[in-house]
């Protein structure tokens, strides 16, 4: 199944919302709809991974240079809506420290004004939880 990219706009934050998997054949339509993003001036970008049950070593590192040339146009590049499997994937390579991870939209979004209330999600207590609910 090809990955499938929905564009849309909340306040000045582009949503992309990605339905598949994003792996070593699926990462080139990402990088190129963020780099179309960022030379139409759209820094401020969500990815909506709910719907993304699958994400390889070549899809993560694709996520990564996606981030680096976002923070590097000015703007910031966050996550939203991971599952238990895209959580502790993150966890696991560390790039938790890297990504600014969210729940929902709503956070994602307020998070690029300053003075909003966010309620920031918790990875490492996460994967506790999903560790303590498995023993």
């Amino acid at each position: 199944m090809a990955l499938e990219i929905d564009e849309r706009q909340r306040e000045e934050v582009t949503i992309l919302a990605l339905k598949g998997r994003i792996t070593v054949g699926e990462v080139s339509p990402v990088r190129e709809k963020i780099a179309a993003l960022l030379a139409a001036g759209h820094a401020q970008i969500v990815l909506d991974l709910g719907e993304v049950d699958y994400i390889d070593s070549t899809g993560l590192g694709n996520l990564v240079i996606s981030f680096t040339q976002v923070k590097k146009a000015g703007g910031a590049l966050k996550l939203s809506h991971l599952n238990k499997r895209n959580v502790e994937l993150l966890a696991l390579t560390r790039l938790h420290t890297i990504f600014e991870v969210f729940a929902d939209e709503t956070d994602a979004v307020n998070s690029f004004y300053l003075g909003r209330e966010i309620k920031r999600f918790d990875i490492l207590r996460f994967v506790q939880q999903q560790q303590e609910a498995e023993s």
